[in-house]
C-alpha cells in the first residue's frame, strides 16, 4: 500500500500587484454599481463540503486583497440549492459586480444565469466545476486524473486481491456536477478489467445518501463479498465508513477525495485507505488572479494555458492544477508539509495511538 510522496504543484502566477485592500464578507460588500466599481463576486455551492468555507473562501479573499488594493469581494454560498445560486448571480449583477467566480451547484441549470450576466457585461469564471454558458475562464484540477488516482490507490490497497472477480462498490458523485463524470471516467479507466464493479450508484455528494447506497450494496452482494469501495469524496466516504463499521466489515480499502480533516483521520485510523489532495490555496489563488486580471482588462493568456469545452459547447480558457494521492505513507509530505493541517489537528486524543503507529507523533 506504500506510495511515494508526490510533491504538490503550486500554480505559478507571474503577475505582481499592490498589497492591502478590502475583502468583504457578504453581498453587502459589492461596492456599488458605478463604472469605477471594482467588485468581484464569489459564489460557492454548499457548506456540507468543508473545504469551501474553511479554505477556498478565505484563500480567495486573501489573494484578492493582496492583488488589488481597491477591490472588494462579495460572497454567497448556495447551500446546495441551484435555484438559490441562480438568484445570487442575478443579485450580484444588479448590484454591479463586474466579475463573478462561481462553483456551480448545477452546471447546466446555471447556464441561463451566466448568459444573462454576460449580456450585462459581467465576466464569469467557473471555479472547480466547469459551468455551462459563455464563461471567460475556468480554474480547477485535472479531474480525470483525480479519478485515475482514486482507482489506482484502490488497486494498490487491494494488492494481490485485485482480481477480475473481486467485487468493488462504486459510489459516485452528483451527476449535476460535471467533475463527477470525470472522476468516474478516470476511475473506470484504471479499475475496469482489474476488478469487478459489482454495484455502482450516485451518492449525490451526501454522506447520508452514500450510507444508504452502501447498505443496499451490502444487502445485494453480502458483507463477505465486497473487496473494496470507491467513494468519490471524503464526505461520502464518512457515511460509507460508518455503514461498513455497523455491518461488521473492516480491513477493506475505501477511497475518498478533498483531503478533509475527517478523511485524513480515517486514513490514520485505517478506516479509509486514501484520499486525493487538491491543494486549495493554489486553486483559489489562481481564481483570484484570473478575476483581478479580467476586472482590470489584462490578458489571462499566461494563466489559462489550456482549453476545455463545457457542456454547452463553449471553449473555455482553462488553468488545470495537479492533484495528489494521499495515503497514510505520505500525509507528512502533503497536507502537513503544506500546512493544511497540523499534527495536533490530526492527532487528537481519539487518534493518538493510530498517529504514533503511523509515525506522525
Amino acid at each position: 500500500m506504500r506510495r511515494a510522496a508526490v510533491p504538490v504543484l503550486v500554480s505559478a502566477l507571474a503577475l505582481s500587484a499592490a498589497a492591502c485592500g478590502k475583502a468583504g464578507d457578504d453581498d453587502n460588500d459589492s461596492g456599488g454599481s458605478g463604472s469605477d466599481n471594482k467588485s468581484i463576486g464569489l459564489l460557492l455551492p454548499d457548506s456540507v463540503t468543508t473545504r469551501y468555507e474553511q479554505f477556498d473562501r478565505p484563500f480567495f479573499e486573501a489573494k484578492v486583497k493582496e492583488l488589488c488594493d481597491d477591490c472588494t469581494v462579495s460572497y454567497n454560498n448556495a447551500g446546495a440549492d441551484a435555484a438559490k445560486q441562480a438568484q445570487q448571480v442575478s443579485t450580484m449583477v444588479t448590484k454591479g459586480v463586474k466579475v463573478i467566480v462561481v462553483s456551480a451547484q448545477d452546471s447546466a441549470a446555471i447556464k441561463s444565469s451566466i448568459d444573462a450576466a454576460v449580456k450585462k457585461g459581467v465576466k464569469v469564471i467557473a471555479y472547480d466545476r466547469l459551468a455551462q454558458g459563455p464563461v471567460s475562464a475556468y480554474v480547477s484540477f485535472d479531474n480525470k486524473k483525480v479519478g485515475e488516482l482514486q482507482g489506482q490507490a484502490l488497486l494498490d490497497s487491494l494488492g494481490a486481491k485485485a482480481t477480475p472477480k473481486a467485487n468493488v462498490v462504486m459510489i459516485n458523485g452528483d451527476d449535476a456536477d460535471p467533475n463527477a463524470a470525470l472522476f468516474k471516467e478516470g476511475a473506470h479507466s484504471v479499475l475496469d478489467g482489474k476488478v469487478k464493479i459489482a454495484y455502482e450508484q450516485s451518492g449525490l455528494w451526501k454522506d447520508s445518501v452514500a450510507a444508504q447506497k452502501m447498505k443496499a450494496a451490502i444487502t445485494q452482494l453480502g458483507k463477505k463479498n465486497i473487496a473494496g469501495v470507491y467513494a468519490a469524496n471524503d464526505g461520502m466516504a464518512g457515511g460509507i465508513a460508518t455503514t461498513l463499521k455497523g455491518a461488521g466489515i473492516s480491513g477493506i480499502p475505501l477511497t475518498g477525495q478533498d483531503a478533509e480533516l475527517a478523511g485524513i483521520q480515517r486514513i490514520v485510523a485505517g478506516t479509509q485507505s486514501s484520499t486525493v489532495y487538491k491543494a486549495f490555496k493554489p486553486e483559489a489563488d489562481a481564481a483570484a488572479q484570473l478575476a483581478v486580471n479580467l476586472l482590470e482588462g489584462k490578458s489571462i493568456d499566461s494563466l489559462a494555458t489550456t482549453t476545455m469545452t463545457n457542456g454547452s459547447g463553449d471553449k473555455v480558457p482553462s488553468q488545470l492544477l495537479t492533484p495528489v494521492s494521499v495515503t497514510v505513507d505520505n500525509i507528512k509530505d502533503t497536507v502537513i508539509k503544506d500546512k493544511l493541517y497540523t499534527v495536533d489537528q490530526i492527532c487528537t486524543a481519539e487518534y493518538a495511538a493510530a498517529c504514533k503507529k503511523a509515525g506522525l507523533q
